[in-house]
């Protein structure tokens, strides 16, 4: 069955792609729950409308996602995290404390548009987050864990 996505789906795609799934997935799972609309030929069009009109504000938007990522592209952060004497950290270090640095830093990014590899960091060390300001610009931010 094929759908257009309502909204960004992890693992699945983003907003306003048109996927192929199966029936279960999108009747039980994401129609029901808003995030996305069945496939009509009829709704193809409206789509492919919306989407012509939208271009132009798209681009803008990914020239301003281009200037944050080439400020972001140099940047290098420092968080602080309890550690045992053997440097590991009692909990971990996630995106919010990522997010949280950025803000320090002056940079307003949604902690759900950061990524790092095993979501969770265990130990002090220097680690690469991934930040997607848009569909196609996507940016590595070096950060490392020290302890407090």
């Amino acid at each position: 069955m094929e759908i257009i996505l309502k909204q960004d789906v992890p693992n699945l795609g983003l907003k306003d792609d048109i996927v192929k799934v199966k029936n279960g997935y999108a009747n039980n799972y994401l129609i029901p729950n808003g995030w996305a609309s069945q496939a009509t030929p009829s709704a193809k069009k409206v789509h492919a409308e919306n989407m012509k009109q939208r271009a132009h504000k798209e681009e803008s938007i990914k020239q301003e996602a281009a200037e944050l990522a080439a400020k972001l592209s140099g940047l290098s952060l420092v968080i602080g995290a309890k550690t045992s004497t053997s440097g590991k950290i009692f909990g971990s270090v996630n995106t919010i404390q990522i997010a949280a640095s950025l803000v320090e830093k002056g940079f307003d990014i949604d902690r759900k548009k950061i990524s790092i590899e095993g979501d969770q960091i265990k130990e002090v060390g220097k680690y690469k987050a991934t930040i997607r300001l848009h569909r196609e610009v996507k940016v590595e931010v070096d950060f490392e864990i020290i302890a407090e």
